[in-house]
This record gives structure tokens, C-alpha cells and sequence, in this order.
């Protein structure tokens, strides 16, 4: 794992570009505390810069910017290929031979690119990568994405100036970058809790989408997009042509992929351990790992007091029936309270999926015994774990065959009743009758319901029940919302059915743009690399050949994921209501961090710095300090905000 950054421009403008170069890469000294580089020829304008944190092959041999054997190309590479011994093999028996100087994959990719090519690398790599490479015959620069979007790559000119890196820090360290606020990417943070590619918070920056490569030279300064990888056409795919075997067949080929994909990212020559929470995602993904290994596997939980939130005594469970050597840690809120301030540069643009600082500290608890942790990310997207989708499948269902009209005056008369009164009657009713199950914060689900039910479809059904803010261009002045897959932009997924669209437009919007940024920016931010099983490509194009059956049955989730886990950890100990990795942010707003929020949202502050309608804020701030309404997650996007605006931008650049 490393970071990279550089720049293309025109060599008259190259003043002190070694000095530059490094400004650039010291930002990120984070993502690679044991080495780095930087390159430059005056004469083309390009310079690279990298960070590295040594993962494979530790030795001189692994630096980088790299050049080929061949000397046309020029590397810095931020990732790990886990089947690049393979494709040395692969090299050698088609005839190439290469004086290797070590055992790294930058160096296998640089051969690869000498032999077959760009694209057909790519095509034959395993593993999760950004890269740049600089083609010196041909003078162009081309930035590579993995398919899924694991590593984060931007880029994008600046006056003169083409800046690229793997974190915006590194291309703001450039003196031709200009701060300027993209509002209408401003309005899909709002949305979302996170800016989705391939957009930036920054006018003129974007992000290289996943599964992409772009190429731009001076003779050709827009960038040509290549899609190599296409997540649409895998699920296409796999519906047209569904996996025909038996139910043991799908389990058993399951965990044979599973299995393989697991070994090869257990590739290291630094210690090596795996985040367990003690669901089924992580409980799987350790399990292999055990299986794999001659020793204890390093495990990490975090936990928390309040039961709501913790599932630490699941994973301890979990990992005493592996034999793991498990390491566990209880958040205090003052622990969780530390972290906030770090948020703003750790996350470097608007982030605000609050598990962030659960993803922070169960990394830092890693670092301290190992440099690699395997997690269990991308299960829920690829097996359909989330709730929310059969919920949406079934409640459509059921408001498809209610007249519009006739939802829209449900609606106002469950909003006429508030939220706090609706709890009041759920205490009341659970006291009469107990077998009704929890109730909790039912005002909030069913305002929330309400919001919803007069969708003209399932689409916008699921965009209200995924959206933070209904109406974000309401709230930020002069702000208008780009399409996205969600939003106008919507890609043909006829072939799919509601929930299996649901689930790719996860897997094209908040798997990469939040949950693997969310565990990027936390692991990297205390140089831990953190690597995902289940986005193996392979892994996952065979789920989307398993027919929906394999997945959701009779109200289950994932299903054959739970079958091969069986095969290593008794149902009893997996069976139980899915939980969140939060925490209490909504408690801690009306509590330690009243006062930072506060001033954050003193509505004078938010006319001054013009960016927010401050009167709907205004507003939910005083319903959720009241109690009357629970708007933490609302709240939670404006203050992370403002926390980044307060870090990242001197008062004469807000405007």
C-alpha cells in the first residue's frame, strides 16, 4: 500500500519541480512511512512522486517511480497484484525474459505493460490498484482504477497544470491549485454523506472511476476515458447466463473461490491480521484465513458500552472457536470524541458516514501488531445483506396497488402526529403488548416512511429511503444536483430485477464512494493496509451468475455465504439481528459535542459563509437537541461540512 501524486505541464512553467514533487508527496507520508521517491523530466513537464509502505519485497528493489527494463515507461503504483507471480510465469512461457531486479509486483506490472500492453494487463491482474504511468515514447500519462474502486485515484487540471494523486491533499500541495467549492457537488455530498465519482468537492478535479483508465498528453489535454472493467455488464452477464449447478454445487464453488481469493491476499512479507466483528462477512473471511494459516490469525473488534452498538462479545465468541489470537478494544466516548477533529484531514473532502470513527480506531488498534488486515467489505452488496432491500421490494409490492392520492393522504396524516408522540405511543403499546418486537424510534421510521410513499416508483422509492437530504439544492445556495446512477443518469438494468438493481447500484455508488473510502482513508491514515477478499473479480462474477434464490430465502440474507461459513462456525453462533458499525452520534450532539456543534451552526456563521440556507438546519438542530426528532445523520453531513471547510479553507477563500 502507498500513495502517489504527480503532475504534467508544460516545461516552461518547471521553476523548482523537484521542491514541488516533494511538497506533494509529504502530504501523504501517511500512506507510506518507509520510503519515497520522486522523478521528473524538465523536458516533457512530467513529474511523479511516490510513498511506500512496504508490503512485498521490502528491499531497494521495490522503489519506486520505477522504470521498465525496456526504459519507455515510468511508474508509481499504489496497491497490491496478488496473482503477479502468475503472471511472471505467464511472462517467462510466452517467451519474455527479464532480468528481474526483485520479487515486487510494480515490477511484474511494468513487464506486463512491455509485453501485452495496458488493457490487457489489467485484464489479467488480481488485486486492487491506482496507478500512473508514464509512456516516454509517447509522451501521454495514463492514469489507472481496479474494477471495484478500492484504491482512490484524482486528477484533473489546474491552469496549466495536469495534477493527479491519490489524495486531494497531495494535488492542494501544487501552487497552481485553486480551492474553488463545487456546489453542485456539494448538493450529492448532502445526498449521499459522500461526494460520488466521478465527481470532487473541487471544480476541475474529478476521480478515475473504477474499473477505468485515462490517458492525456499536452499534444491531447482531455482526458480519453477507457472503461477495461465493466461492474453493469459483469451483472448482465451473470443474469443472462445463470450458474446452473446444484445448491451444493453453488456452495461448494463458493468456497473454493472464496478460499483461493482469501490465500492470495494473505500474500505479505510484514504481519498480517483480519477486522472481525463477528458477522458474517468478517466471521467468513477469518475463518479461511484460519484455515490457511499454521498459526493463530491476528483478529481485531472493537467495542462499545452501550449494547446498542456492540458486537464485540460476538466476535470475541467467533474468534475463541477459530483459535485466533483476538485483540479486542472498548471505545469510551472520549476515545470516540478524540477522533473527530482528525476527520477533516484524514477524509480530505466532505465525509459523513459517522462509522468512520469506529473504521479509525479498530485500525489504529491493528497497526499496533500488524501492517496488513484483511475485512469483510462487499458481502452485503454481493449477497444481498442489506435489509433495506427486501424491505423496498416489499413495501413497493404493496404501495404499487394503493392509488397515489390515497398514499399521499397517509402520508399527511402520519406526519400530523410528530415523531416524539409516535414514541410515546410505541412505549405504551409495548407495555400492552411485548410480542410486538422493538419499536424503537418508531416516530423517526415512520416520518420517514411517509417521506417515501408517495413514490412513483421503486426507483425513487429507494433514492428517498438512501437519501439524507430529500432536496440538497434547497440547502445549498446556488446549488444545483448532478445526475448520478440514482439521479437521472440511471444505466439499463432492465435484465435485473428491483433487488438486484438495487444491489448493483450499491456496487457502482456506495460501495466504492463510501465504504471502501471510508476504510481507505482510516487504515492509510495510520499506515495500515487493508485489503478486501470479496471484491476478487472473481468472486464477484460468480455472484452475480448465482440466481437470487441462493441469496434471499424465505427472508433470509445471503444465504450460501451462510452455508460455507457453516462449514466452519456453529449456526448458533452467527444466527442474530444484524447490527451497524456505529456510534452514537445522536446522543453525543445533544451531549459533549453540543458546543463544537454549535459553533459550527451558528446561523450567522452559515450566512457569512454563504454555502447553506441556514434556516432548515436552523431548524433540525432545535427539533434534534429537543428530542423531539432524531436528525443525527442530517446534522452529521452539515458539521462534517463545515469541520472540512474550517481545516481545509482560510477565511479569504470562502466566498
Amino acid at each position: 500500500m502507498c500513495g502517489l501524486s504527480g503532475y504534467l505541464n508544460n516545461s516552461r512553467y518547471f521553476v523548482d519541480h523537484e521542491a514541488i514533487l516533494q511538497k506533494m508527496e509529504q502530504t501523504i507520508t501517511h500512506r507510506g512511512p518507509d520510503d519515497s521517491g520522486t522523478w521528473c523530466d524538465a523536458t516533457t513537464g512530467i513529474g511523479l512522486a511516490h510513498r511506500r509502505l512496504a508490503i512485498v519485497d521490502l528491499s531497494p528493489a521495490g522503489h519506486q517511480p520505477m522504470q521498465s527494463h525496456n526504459e519507455r515507461y515510468y511508474i508509481v503504483f499504489n496497491g497490491e497484484i496478488y496473482n503477479h507471480l502468475k503472471l511472471r510465469s505467464d511472462l517467462e512461457k510466452q517467451g519474455s525474459r527479464f532480468p528481474w531486479r526483485g520479487h515486487s509486483d510494480t515490477e511484474t506490472l511494468l513487464a506486463g505493460f512491455e509485453h501485452w500492453g495496458i488493457e490487457a494487463t489489467l485484464k489479467r491482474c488480481i488485486g486492487m490498484f491506482a496507478i500512473a504511468l508514464w509512456d516516454k515514447k509517447e509522451q501521454s500519462l495514463t492514469l489507472m482504477r481496479d474494477r471495484m474502486g478500492e484504491k482512490p485515484l484524482y486528477y484533473g487540471w489546474q491552469g496549466d497544470s495536469f495534477l493527479f494523486g491519490s489524495e486531494l491533499k497531495a494535488l492542494c500541495a501544487h501552487p497552481h491549485f485553486k480551492k474553488n467549492i463545487d456546489r453542485n457537488a456539494l448538493c450529492l455530498y448532502l445526498r449521499h454523506s459522500y461526494v460520488p465519482a466521478p465527481h470532487s468537492i473541487y471544480q476541475g478535479i474529478s476521480k478515475v472511476v473504477p474499473g477505468t483508465f485515462i490517458t492525456v498528453s499536452l499534444k491531447q489535454p482531455e482526458p480519453k476515458l477507457k472503461t477495461w472493467w465493466s461492474t453493469i455488464d459483469v451483472a448482465n452477464q451473470g443474469i443472462a447466463k445463470p450458474f446452473s449447478g446444484t445448491e451444493k454445487d453453488a456452495v461448494n464453488a463458493l468456497d473454493s473461490l472464496l478460499m483461493d481469493a482469501v490465500g492470495q491476499q494473505m500474500m505479505a512479507d510484514v504481519p498480517l491480521g483480519a477486522f472481525l466483528s463477528g458477522g458474517i462477512d468478517s466471521s467468513t473471511i477469518v475463518a479461511l484465513m484460519q484455515k490457511q494459516s499454521d498459526r493463530p490469525v491476528q483478529t481485531f473488534s472493537m467495542g462499545f458500552h452501550d449494547k446498542l452498538y456492540n458486537e464485540a462479545e460476538h466476535a470475541k465468541a467467533i474468534a475463541q472457536h477459530l483459535g485466533t489470537e483476538h485483540t479486542e478494544c472498548y471505545v469510551t466516548p472520549e476515545d470516540g470524541l478524540a477522533v473527530i477533529p482528525r476527520l477533516p484531514t484524514l477524509y480530505d473532502e466532505p465525509f459523513a458516514d459517522s462509522s468512520q470513527i469506529p473504521t479509525f480506531l479498530v485500525s489504529q488498534l491493528a497497526r499496533q501488531q500488524v501492517t496488513v488486515s484483511l475485512s469483510g467489505d462487499a458481502g452485503d452488496e454481493l449477497f444481498a445483506g442489506y435489509n433495506r432491500y427486501n424491505i423496498t421490494a416489499n413495501t413497493w409490492g404493496k404501495l404499487s396497488h394503493i392509488p397515489r392520492p390515497l398514499r399521499q393522504l397517509v402520508a399527511r396524516g402520519i406526519t400530523t402526529v410528530s415523531p416524539h408522540a409516535w414514541n410515546r405511543i410505541a412505549t405504551v403499546l409495548q407495555k400492552i403488548l411485548p410480542t410486538l418486537g422493538s419499536l424503537a424510534n418508531l416516530g423517526d421510521k415512520l416520518h420517514k416512511g411517509a417521506g417515501v410513499m408517495s413514490s412513483d416508483s421503486i426507483n425513487t422509492l429507494y433514492l428517498g429511503l438512501v437519501s439524507l437530504w430529500q432536496d440538497p439544492a434547497a440547502i445549498v445556495v446556488r446549488g444545483e444536483e448532478s445526475a448520478t446512477f440514482l439521479t437521472g443518469n440511471r444505466p439499463d438494468l432492465k435484465k435485473l430485477n428491483n433487488i438486484e438493481q438495487m444491489m448493483l447500484l450499491d456496487l457502482l455508488t456506495y460501495l466504492p464512494d463510501d465504504i471502501l473510502c471510508k476504510v481507505d482513508r482510516a487504515a492509510m491514515g495510520v499506515s495500515l493496509e487493508s485489503r478486501v477478499p470479496f471484491l476478487d473479480h472473481r468472486v464477484v462474477e460468480f455472484a452475480w451468475q448465482l440466481p437470487m434464490e441462493y441469496k434471499l430465502r424465505e427472508g433470509q440474507t445471503k444465504w450460501v455465504l451462510r452455508e460455507v461459513l457453516y462449514r466452519h462456525v456453529p449456526k448458533k453462533l452467527i444466527e442474530r439481528p444484524k447490527m451497524g458499525f456505529g456510534v452514537p452520534i445522536g446522543r453525543w450532539l445533544r451531549g459533549s459535542l453540543r458546543d463544537w456543534a454549535e459553533a459550527l451552526l451558528d446561523e450567522s456563521r452559515l450566512r457569512q459563509e454563504g454555502y447553506f440556507n441556514p434556516i432548515p438546519i436552523r431548524q433540525k438542530w432545535a427539533e434534534h437537541l429537543s428530542g423531539k426528532r432524531n436528525w443525527q445523520h442530517q446534522l452529521w453531513s452539515i458539521l462534517m461540512f463545515q469541520a472540512w471547510l474550517e481545516k481545509n479553507h482560510s477565511r479569504e477563500l470562502i466566498h
